[in-house]
């Protein structure tokens, strides 16, 4: 419900915190495929954070974070 209130705005830029941190697996991965389809089809930028690295694969480039620092 929260993803579809952040979406009824038509953001440009969508900041997700554990997406599917509550969610079944199954739940999930169809969260990560509705979000990793927002950008092509409705020019929303997504910037997910997480610690799965499940769902990191659904990005386009990823950046980690580690011991405070900036891991390239």
């Amino acid at each position: 419900m929260a993803i579809a209130r952040a979406l009824i705005t038509r953001p440009r830029l969508l900041l997700a915190d554990e997406p599917t941190g509550n969610l079944d697996s199954a739940r999930g991965i169809e969260i990560l495929t509705l979000l990793a389809t927002l950008g092509p089809r409705s020019g929303v930028t997504t910037v997910l954070v997480t610690h799965s690295a499940d769902a990191a694969r659904f990005g386009h480039r990823t950046t980690r974070l580690r011991d405070g620092r900036i891991d390239a």
